[in-house]
């Protein structure tokens, strides 16, 4: 058995770990128990098996692809960050990036992985078309939209539970550079922050950095930061049409002390941060696609910022009516724990596409926190404002919510339950997270 954990490092469980070679070689490795597991960066136990759990990052080639439709089947296990890298020179990007690129195209259907654009272009599952899925019976299907279409919806955003993802076929997008045009506006406090993103409904992107620390009359103050794909006349002179990915220039080579980060360190990097984002608000500025999607890959493990025990991200989300009381009560709360994170995100987001996709139409706010004290009881108590106000918690970065909570939160868990036991009826596909939230006790 090995120890295992999510991106948060927090639970660390054991599990036995395989890593097989060919598809064959995945349905031999599934057994009771078994889930597979992409590039990790799911932060709690998602993608751990509740005996076996399979790697897949083996699985990374590309299988076929349209230069004309931007249509590409690959396998499982190909990266985002290699899909920008390969296709981005020829002008096709994802449709839909998280906050890092190092997550597998498994695993960001197996989570519906959400971006910025969630408001106006949905999930990363909206731009599947079909998906090679090995069922926990022993089969291995294709399933689409059109074909064995429950178990499609089932299994984008079902957190690898109806089975192994094999193969994808997907869409990109046309670009014409690597560039996007970015536009940042300064609020001073939660109501103008929600209303600045509101105004930007029509952006293709649209995100906010909310300095968590701040309270009384600055509550909820943020940098909100709006982005659509440059054009080649948009570019200085000189510039690459495509810039390239660096690998991580900085990283953290240590679990840092818990002591570093708290209430002064965080209230003084949030301030500086706002002051610098404050000034360049009111213009646009053309900056490379990997600074605005993925800031935190420019920093290698990342993740030990936290300490050795790890950390825990809450993320929720809360429909549109009653977001502005329930998110500021959250922000007050968080604000006067002063323990919360650096970075702190507020998005919108439309309608999700799976059974269990996280996305409703509402607001997401995201929060990191360090593993340390009552923060477990913290967080139950920022669930139940959750879950009164009609919200509910991203499985993906999940690792502490109760069953209650969830049930709370998911409508569709029983149709859910119902196509996972159709494809596995013995109940072979379990995960440390599905133990946790979903099987039978």
């Amino acid at each position: 058995m090995t120890l295992v954990s999510g991106w948060g490092r927090f639970p660390v469980v054991d599990s036995d770990v395989l890593r097989p070679r060919s598809f064959e070689a995945v349905g031999e490795a599934v057994v009771a128990g078994s889930v597979a597991r992409g590039n990790g960066r799911a932060y709690g136990d998602a993608a751990i098996g509740a005996v076996r759990t399979i790697g897949m990052t083996g699985f990374d080639r590309i299988r076929s692809f349209d230069p004309v439709t931007g249509r590409i089947r690959l396998e499982a296990g190909v990266l985002l960050a290699d899909l920008i890298d390969t296709f981005g020179p020829r002008g096709f990007l994802p449709f839909v990036v998280p906050g890092t690129r190092f997550v597998s195209v498994g695993g960001a259907i197996a989570a519906d992985v959400h971006g910025k654009n969630h408001h106006c272009e949905g999930g990363f599952g909206r731009h599947v078309d079909s998906i090679l899925l090995r069922t926990g019976q022993g089969e291995t299907i294709e399933i689409s939209r059109e074909q064995n279409s429950d178990a499609f919806f089932a299994t984008v955003g079902g957190m690898g539970l109806t089975g192994v993802i094999l193969e994808a076929t997907m869409r990109l997008r046309p670009v014409e550079t690597g560039w996007i045009r970015e536009r940042v506006i300064s609020a001073s406090d939660l109501d103008a922050a929600m209303r600045a993103l509101d105004a930007g409904d029509a952006a293709t992107y649209s995100v906010a950095w909310i300095d968590c620390a701040a309270r009384g009359q600055n509550l909820g103050r943020s940098l909100i930061y709006l982005g659509e794909h440059a054009a080649t006349g948009e570019l200085a002179n000189g510039a690459d049409a495509f810039p390239l990915g660096r690998k991580p220039g900085l990283s953290v080579p240590i679990d840092l002390p818990s002591m570093t980060l708290n209430r002064t360190s965080i209230r003084a990097f949030n301030e500086l941060y706002y002051r610098m984002g404050a000034r360049r608000a009111g213009s646009s500025h053309v900056v490379s696609l990997y600074p605005y999607f993925f800031p935190l890959d420019a920093i290698a493990d990342w993740n030990r910022i936290y300490g050795r025990r790890g950390f825990l991200q809450h993320q929720c989300v809360i429909p549109q009516g009653g977001a502005r009381a329930v998110l500021g009560e959250i922000l007050d709360r968080v604000a006067r724990r002063g323990d919360a994170s650096f970075l702190a995100v507020l998005k919108k987001l439309g309608q999700g596409d799976g059974l269990l996709s996280f996305p409703l139409p509402g607001y997401t706010l995201a929060l990191d926190f360090p593993v340390k004290g009552d923060i477990l009881n913290f967080l139950d108590e920022i669930d139940r404002l959750v879950v009164a106000a009609g919200g509910r918690l991203y499985l993906a970065k999940d690792a502490r919510q109760s069953r209650a909570t969830f049930e709370a939160g998911y409508p569709a868990l029983s149709r859910f339950n119902a196509i996972r036991k159709a494809l596995d009826p013995d109940g072979v596909i379990r995960s440390k997270l599905s133990q946790r939230l979903f099987d039978e006790v």
